[in-house]
């Protein structure tokens, strides 16, 4: 699956006995590292208290494709992904909001 910056995507995530996976959605923040991996920004759909480093994520957000519930994007835990882990995409965010949240990356 060919993916970019601002795309949104399903990803699994094994735990530490790599027995047991977990499948949660990523915000692709940075798509050009080498090794055929990108950074990601975990979403979450627990909205109710927002903390000063999370945004709100809805479909207002997305020109493209559909996220199944609003979400939050957490800055405060970047990660390494294999562009190989993605098993769907949702959508892509636009252009201007994927600008705020690398403003407000660089803030936090």
């Amino acid at each position: 699956m060919d993916i970019a910056a601002g795309d949104i995507v399903l990803c699994e995530f094994y735990f530490s006995n790599l027995k047991q996976s977990k499948k949660r959605p990523v915000l692709v923040f940075k798509d050009n590292l080498p090794f055929e991996d990108f950074i990601g920004l975990p979403l979450s759909s627990k909205t109710e208290k927002l903390q000063q480093d999370e945004l709100v994520i809805d479909n207002s957000k997305l020109p493209e494709g559909v996220l199944p519930v609003t979400s939050k994007i957490m800055l405060r835990k970047p990660f390494v992904v294999s562009k190989n882990n993605p098993q769907k995409r949702y959508g892509r965010i636009g252009e201007a909001y994927l600008s705020e949240i690398l403003r407000c990356y660089c803030d936090y």
